[in-house]
């Protein structure tokens, strides 16, 4: 495993209860993790804290069999929220540039890196163009290349194609499923079902703070009587009622 979670718990400030409360789980090394779950279930809560932004009440947290220590660990992961972390007024070049220099990536190897990547989702002639022009699905893909600028060994991904078109979200997932079947390990969440189904080698639902089902897409679909697909699986095990969070 790249990385394991132990009785991992979170309770926020003036909270009544537990954001997360005593979570397991296991992310397998060169597969797509999913983690799927309804609003405010813990998702944003436990991303955070795989990510280092956010601190942790009890538990623990292993990189490779071994307490993770992000200061040493730090360039190992790679983020790519849900809000777009990117300069508006800025070149798509320029903002790659700059948040690639942020990690010490030697110019030579970064304009490499840069070109291969805007040319894989089709944006290497939007280069010289500001992202504030940019359509939402065109920034979604660049604040993806963000993210892994520096190679890291796991990527988190926050909703990566919410709110992008058919050819966007298809062109980011042949992307990142290239970019898996390279090596690199990912923990991926969404709200949309039939994306997590067909992209996530394995998958845990959470919900209220504690994780509720896990297993490989098929193995849930399989195990949930009277489930064709994963979104069956999810209303069944997370009910039906609009969370209004």
């Amino acid at each position: 495993m790249i990385l394991e979670l132990k009785s991992i718990s979170k309770t926020y400030r003036k909270a009544s209860e537990a954001a997360v409360s005593n979570v397991d789980l296991s992310v397998p090394e060169s597969k797509i993790f999913g983690l799927i779950g309804p609003n405010g279930a813990g998702k944003s809560t436990l991303i955070n804290i795989i990510s280092g932004l956010l601190s942790y009440d009890s538990g623990k947290i292993l990189w490779k069999g071994k307490p993770l220590k992000y200061t040493e660990n730090k360039s190992k992961f790679g983020l790519v929220p849900q809000d777009i972390a990117l300069y508006s007024k800025l070149t798509a070049l320029e903002n790659l540039d700059f948040l690639g220099s942020q990690y010490n990536i030697p110019k030579n190897i970064r304009n490499e890196r840069i070109s291969d990547y805007l040319n894989s989702l089709g944006l290497y002639d939007k280069r010289n163009q500001q992202i504030r022009y940019f359509s939402g699905g065109m920034k979604r893909r660049i604040n993806i290349i963000a993210g892994l600028l520096h190679n890291p060994e796991l990527l988190i991904l926050d909703e990566p194609s919410v709110g992008t078109d058919v050819q966007s979200k298809n062109a980011i997932h042949e992307f990142l499923l290239d970019l898996n079947r390279q090596g690199m390990s990912m923990i991926y969440t969404s709200h949309m079902m039939d994306e997590a189904e067909q992209i996530c080698d394995e998958i845990i639902i959470i919900d209220k703070g504690r994780i509720i089902d896990e297993g490989s897409p098929e193995e849930l679909i399989n195990n949930c009587q009277g489930a064709n697909s994963l979104e069956d699986v999810f209303l069944h095990k997370t009910g039906k009622e609009i969370r209004n969070l």
